[in-house]
């Protein structure tokens, strides 16, 4: 059962990175510079992370990064991440950006992508 659910998550990866991977190739044939991302500690402050990249949502709490990887933009609470900044890891995209969010803010990965484009990558 563990195996199916793990086969299942990948293959929603890969359907979302053929999804990001065409955003990024659309972003810079329109000449949408990414932009230095930050993150938000547990205790909400924002702090500097080491990618550039395009915010997805509103709330700024995923990313797609320039070479088109997946950032969760929540981080755990430090002081040296406070001063120093943090390093984000990729993460394995979704088909619905904030499934079980209660912030109103979730949905289809290609409506999200779309508003992005449509915006200037800035939403």
């Amino acid at each position: 059962m563990a195996a199916m659910a793990e086969a299942g998550k990948r293959g929603e990866a890969q359907a979302a990175q053929a999804l990001i991977d065409g955003f990024v190739a659309s972003a810079r044939e329109r000449g949408l510079a990414p932009e230095p991302l930050m993150a938000t500690q547990l205790d909400g402050r924002r702090v500097r992370t080491d990618k550039v990249g395009w915010y997805v949502n509103a709330k700024k709490s995923v990313a797609i990064g320039e070479a088109g990887q997946w950032a969760r933009l929540t981080v755990p609470s430090s002081t040296w991440g406070w001063l120093r900044g943090v390093k984000l890891q990729p993460s394995l995209p979704e088909l619905v950006v904030g499934r079980g969010g209660r912030d109103g803010e979730s949905g289809d990965l290609t409506d999200f992508l779309q508003r992005m484009l449509e915006r200037g990558a800035g939403t």
